[in-house]
């Protein structure tokens, strides 16, 4: 019996309370495998995400599970679009880590209190996944699309999330539009080249997994997406090739734990951004956040040299000053660049 459970055994120590000892002997025998039955339930913890996580998420469950940090603990994972899986939290579904595509879907958490305010002053800086965005094409690319100005050809058929619930989506369109800019053009440039980037587009699905899905159906030429998104399709056994353009952006994923979050998620989110969880998420296509040492990472192009660096690689910071800056910039429900041209050429 533990501990807590001691003070019923003085009872049995009452002389002429025989019955009451045997009764209390009982309660507490029942009481105490209650408790047993308590502790190898363990700690649930509800980790909220975007939709590209759930297959590489599988694996990393399962080697925290195996440390002393995650000793009793198991996972119940929700995932979908990071914009939709931010405001379900924000309203009231339980989670005690949030994984998204982006930073604001971060702080509308901090916004109404249930994360804190120091989310990002770790190591990583709340960063606890990255990618970059690529080009997935059908097997032998056809189409012969290697660079952003093939995207606005006459009949090239673009395929990718929505920006208005998928993070993945505003990624893939920032980096449509820094690569115009990287290469000398101005503001007006980038916005015509969007407009013909959505003139192009035939699908606009809801998540990354469910753009993913839809290429996979036989829809579109070219489909935008996470690398790590195309790698873990072909390591699924997906029949297409990608490629990684010149220019493009690098993608940086947040998490933190709630305000309310249960001790253990602490515990994980560190195990996440450290050398043992990168290495999980760079053999599933993620690009790690810290050295690793040496991997092979299946369904890439060249498994033992999986990440190969972009000549232009962007960033949000430098490039865009910032989600703060980029977000309402670009995607305000109103004013936001990328909205007014979703709404011009109908593709909302």
């Amino acid at each position: 019996m533990t501990s807590k459970h001691a003070v019923t055994r003085g009872w049995g120590r009452r002389r002429g309370l025989a019955l009451a000892a045997g009764a209390a002997a009982t309660l507490m025998a029942l009481t105490g495998c209650g408790a047993s039955s308590d502790a190898a339930s363990g700690t649930n913890l509800n980790l909220v995400g975007f939709s590209i996580l759930e297959q590489p998420n599988k694996q990393e469950f399962a080697d925290f599970e195996k440390t002393s940090a995650g000793k009793d603990v198991t996972f119940k994972g929700s995932y979908g679009a990071s914009g939709d899986q931010s405001r379900a939290v924000a309203a009231g579904q339980k989670a005690d880590i949030v994984h998204f595509s982006l930073e604001t879907d971060i702080t509308r958490l901090v916004d109404s209190g249930q994360v804190a305010k120091d989310w990002n002053t770790g190591p990583t800086k709340g960063i606890a996944s990255q990618s970059v965005v690529v080009f997935v094409v059908r097997k032998g690319n056809p189409k012969g699309i290697k660079t952003w100005a093939d995207l606005v050809k006459p009949g090239v058929k673009i395929i990718t999330p929505n920006p208005g619930a998928s993070g993945s989506a505003r990624w893939n369109v920032l980096a449509a539009w820094g690569s115009v800019i990287a290469d000398g053009g101005s503001e007006d440039d980038a916005k015509a080249y969007l407009t013909k980037f959505f003139g192009n587009t035939v699908a606009l699905p809801g998540s990354g997994r469910e753009a993913t899905t839809a290429f996979q159906s036989g829809n579109g030429d070219v489909l935008l997406s996470y690398e790590n998104e195309a790698i873990l399709a072909r390591q699924k056994g997906a029949d297409f090739d990608y490629i990684v353009p010149d220019e493009t952006l690098l993608i940086e994923n947040p998490a933190a734990v709630t305000t309310k979050a249960k001790p253990a998620a602490q515990k994980f989110l560190d195990f996440l951004e450290s050398k043992p969880g990168q290495l999980d998420y760079a053999e599933s296509g993620f690009r790690p956040l810290v050295d690793v040492g040496s991997f092979e990472t299946k369904g890439a192009n060249d498994p033992s040299n999986p990440y190969p660096t972009p000549a232009k690689l962007l960033t949000i910071e430098k490039d865009f000053g910032g989600w703060a800056e980029a977000a309402p910039k670009f995607f305000d429900e109103k004013t936001g660049i990328v909205t007014q041209i979703q709404a011009a050429t109908g593709k909302q």
